[in-house]
């Protein structure tokens, strides 16, 4: 089966979450950084919130619902919320380890009775590992390549590979 290649937003804007990770984030807006547990937990208990208050914005999005994103790859929680509440996972790793962890996500959404083929899959990468190896990642079931670009460089040159990589398609 072929898959085709294409960037994420597809023109529509997306809700991206996660339990956080990066202690400044929560210093800077006076947030005590909890433990990976208690920040999952915490993630975990605002879902069904975050879910009911999208579904009642008044007006709603354009194009009908916004999507969620979760990123992480913890297979014993993070994995079960995703299968729960996102329509989008976005993990990181390596084809190998991303199939495998799609793999538990699938299962996690066999529990749940989710079709694992509602939730699309995306990898987030900043080397040359992702765009060397952009044909293994959809080979593993990712249909969202994402290249991470940080400041205050902003350097574009892995972006420009991927970009001709998918131009190549």
């Amino acid at each position: 089966m072929a898959r085709t290649v294409d960037h994420i937003s597809n023109g529509r804007h997306i809700l991206g979450i996660g339990s956080g990770w990066f202690e400044r984030d929560y210093v800077e807006y006076g947030y005590d950084y909890k433990t990976a547990p208690e920040r999952l937990r915490d993630l975990d208990a605002a879902m069904p919130v975050i879910k009911d208050r999208l579904a009642k914005l008044n007006p709603g999005p354009v194009r009908g619902k916004l999507p969620i994103l979760i990123g992480g790859g913890g297979e014993k929680v993070t994995l079960r919320i995703v299968a729960q509440h996102a329509d989008i996972w976005n993990g990181f790793g390596s084809p190998e380890e991303i199939e495998a962890k799609s793999r538990i996500l699938d299962n996690w959404c066999g529990k749940i009775g989710r079709n694992p083929a509602d939730i699309e899959r995306s990898i987030l990468g900043g080397s040359t590992d992702l765009v060397d190896r952009a044909d293994d990642y959809l080979a593993a079931g990712i249909s969202h390549l994402i290249i991470s670009i940080g400041a205050p460089d902003f350097d574009t040159t892995l972006l420009k590979r991927l970009i001709a990589w998918r131009d190549s398609k």
